[in-house]
């Protein structure tokens, strides 16, 4: 945040408004004193000067009265009256005393007797003596080159209240002084704006801190709390509104610091929900863009969080060509996402559901990513075991069907048919128990519904009793070559269903033999296991195939596995033993020569273990 410069702040504002107005009542109040005062000093100047007039006025008219009679001591009289006479204090008076016929007949001031009047004050004296209306005016009269006011009066002198103009009075008082003494008060009132200013500043500096300060306080706690930090608090100055405002505050704080505590709880449980999810987890924005992604949509989609943020979801996902952003919004529902490569099968549900508070606008989208790979491959051994159950059971019964509508047709009179058609009824009968047990069979071992006798046995001794049941059954063409340890093998194991497991090997060994083919096998001791294999000299197994013959019902050659009465079961009720017994099986095969299939198990393991 940037820091407020002086001249821009609150501070500076709330003093500068105070100065303002402080300055402005000032200035309305000495314009008004002064306009005032000069008017009072003016008019009480000139009411001064009247009043002496007045007086004046009434003394000389007894002596313009006998002026005529005894002239040189009338206007020796007037002279000295006129003297006494000072109306501005100045000493720059000027009193004329003019008859009738305008002539100056004494003055304050002997030179101004033989002085001629100037026209301007010719025509203000012949006015007060025509009319008897006393003249008034202020004049600007140049002296000792300054422009001085003066007020002049030209008052009439009669005899009696309505009797003949005898003469007038004239006189000039200069009233440049009430000026003078105007701008002095001027001055005066100036200094004292300036004084009262910067004590207005001084105490507008003081009264803004009081009210500054505690938002000062704010600010700087706003700025705190904007860093997470809820543990400062606004100090209350006082009980005003600005201390209501500051309690105000810290209460919000307080309220937030629970809020933010809350939120941050919530957090850390959302996140730790979405970290160990075995889900993945993608919120996007309003316009589609991803704004979170848990760790496992990372590991699903083989993305890390940096490269997806901010990417347009179905980009992501792959599918921008099939669905847009606004579809999704539209319509959400769930999609299988293929992302299958050629050796490994990847299948992901997205699900999406939209953000939305009430009726108001999309906020955004959250999608789940659910691994459904194993489901998916549940379900389609599911369909294909169902498939194959069911056309392994259909092929005897139809056998079996047609052998028995024969003989229903009349076929069981001949006696050399019946025999026949029964035995090959018989051996399919025998074919479907096989295939109902075997499948019993791996029913209980996919439920773990069994439980493993081991017992302590000798596999060298085991193999070689093996080997020689099959040894007494086998074609004659076909023979076996062995390479069995001579010492002692005693592993721990279940005798019945090992023996099993040997069946099948060795029984598949013989059906897929050629005649004059041979059978080898192979028993050693290998560290903690024995490693025994039986090899055929058939037609052998593509590279492709190999992984697949421990499948259920998975035969390379489906119309001779038939035909020699396999049911496709027996490697891999092996392989459910096997590994039951904590050990291994795996097949090699090249492709016309010939099938070998290993098994390791371990010597030492507990005695009884539920499958």
């Amino acid at each position: 945040m940037k820091i407020v410069s002086f001249f821009r702040s609150i501070h500076f504002k709330f003093v500068l408004v105070y100065i303002l107005l402080i300055l402005i009542a000032m200035q309305v109040i000495g314009v008004l004193f002064m306009e005032e005062q000069e008017e009072l000093l003016e008019r009480n100047f000139t009411e001064s000067i009247d009043e002496r007039a007045e007086l004046i006025e009434n003394t000389l008219e007894e002596e313009l009265l006998s002026e005529n009679d005894k002239e040189g001591t009338s206007r020796q009289n007037i002279i000295n009256l006129i003297e006494d006479f000072s109306f501005s204090g100045t000493g720059n008076d000027e009193i004329w005393v003019v008859n009738r016929d305008q002539q100056i007949i004494a003055a304050n001031d002997e030179d101004l007797i033989d002085t001629r009047m100037t026209q301007q004050i010719g025509q203000i004296v012949a006015q007060a003596i025509l009319t008897g209306v006393t003249s008034q005016d202020i004049w600007l009269k140049e002296d000792d080159d300054q422009s001085i006011r003066t007020y002049v009066i030209a008052k009439p002198i009669r005899k009696g209240q309505e009797g003949q103009t005898l003469g007038a009075l004239y006189i000039e008082a200069p009233i440049e002084e009430i000026y003078t003494m105007s701008q002095k008060l001027n001055g005066i009132l100036a200094n004292a704006t300036i004084i009262a200013l910067a004590i207005s500043a001084f105490l507008g500096v003081i009264l803004a801190r009081t009210i500054t300060r505690p938002l000062a306080d704010m600010q700087k706690q706003a700025q705190v709390m904007a860093r997470g930090d809820f543990s400062r608090k606004v100090r209350v100055y006082d009980k005003d509104e600005i201390g209501q405002l500051a309690v105000s505050f810290n209460d919000l704080t307080k309220k937030l610091q629970d809020a933010n505590a809350i939120t941050e709880s919530e957090r850390t449980k959302l996140r730790s929900v979405l970290s160990y999810m075995t889900d993945g987890v993608i919120a996007t924005d309003r316009d589609g863009y991803i704004i979170l992604m848990n760790d496992r949509a990372e590991e699903m989609l083989s993305y890390s969080r940096h490269e997806t943020m901010g990417r347009y979801l179905p980009e992501v996902l792959g599918i921008e060509e099939l669905l847009s952003i606004e579809k999704l919004e539209q319509a959400p529902d769930s999609m299988l996402l293929d992302y299958s490569s050629k050796e490994v099968p990847f299948l992901l549900r997205a699900s999406f559901s939209v953000i939305q508070k009430d009726d108001g606008p999309v906020n955004g989208i959250i999608t789940v990513l659910h691994d459904v790979t194993e489901q998916e491959q549940i379900e389609s051994d599911r369909r294909e075991f169902v498939f194959n159950v069911s056309h392994e059971l259909r092929t005897p019964l139809t056998t079996m069907r047609s052998y028995l509508e024969a003989l229903e047709e009349g076929a069981w009179k001949d006696e050399e048919l019946a025999p026949r058609f029964l035995h090959v009824t018989q051996g399919e009968t025998e074919r479907m128990i096989r295939l109902v047990t075997d499948l019993l069979q791996l029913s209980k071992m996919d439920n773990k519904d069994y439980t493993l006798e081991f017992t302590k046995t000798d596999f060298t001794q085991l193999m070689h009793q093996v080997i020689d049941r099959f040894e007494m059954s086998k074609k004659e063409n076909i023979q076996f070559e062995k390479h069995i340890s001579k010492e002692s093998l005693p592993v721990w194991v279940d005798r019945d269903k090992i023996i099993q497991v040997l069946d099948n090997i060795i029984s598949n060994a013989l059906k897929y033999s050629p005649d004059g083919g041979t059978v080898t096998f192979v028993l050693e001791r290998s560290a903690n296991h024995i490693h025994l294999s039986v090899k055929d000299e058939g037609v052998g197994i593509p590279k492709k195939n190999l992984s697949k013959i421990f499948e259920r019902f998975y035969r390379v050659d489906k119309a001779r596995s038939r035909e020699i009465g396999g049911t496709g079961l027996g490697l891999a009720i092996a392989k459910e033993v096997v590994l039951a017994h904590n050990g291994r099986i795996w097949a090699e095969s090249n492709n016309k020569k010939g099938t070998t299939i290993h098994v390791n198990l371990p010597t030492h393991q507990s005695r009884e273990v539920k499958g």
